[in-house]
């Protein structure tokens, strides 16, 4: 599937071979990939953290709009169509 493709029923997952952590310096969560380290914000970070391939787009929309206030549904579709594009997720359809 394409990233353009995402649908608010996919399933996004960490992709095999990347990882979230936490870096020890700085507390900031991070993902861990073979070509190396992306730095995530605070937001971005509650998104991946949802992203487990149990839940739909739409559970991690509302997940996150549970702790922060007007997360739109484009924003979060906008980060993860990134995240696929540059081969750290994947969404399994639902």
């Amino acid at each position: 599937m394409t990233a353009a493709a995402l649908s608010l029923t996919d399933r996004p997952r960490l992709r095999r071979g990347v990882r979230a952590a936490t870096d020890p310096l700085t507390d900031e969560t991070v993902l861990l990939f073979p070509e190396g380290v992306l730095i995530l914000n605070e937001t971005a970070a509650a998104v991946v953290r949802q992203c487990d391939g149990c839940h739909s787009v739409a559970d991690v929309v509302q997940a996150v709009g549970e702790v922060y206030d007007d997360v739109a549904v484009e924003d979060v579709m906008s980060l993860l169509r990134d995240l696929i594009a540059q081969n750290l997720l994947v969404a399994d359809r639902g």
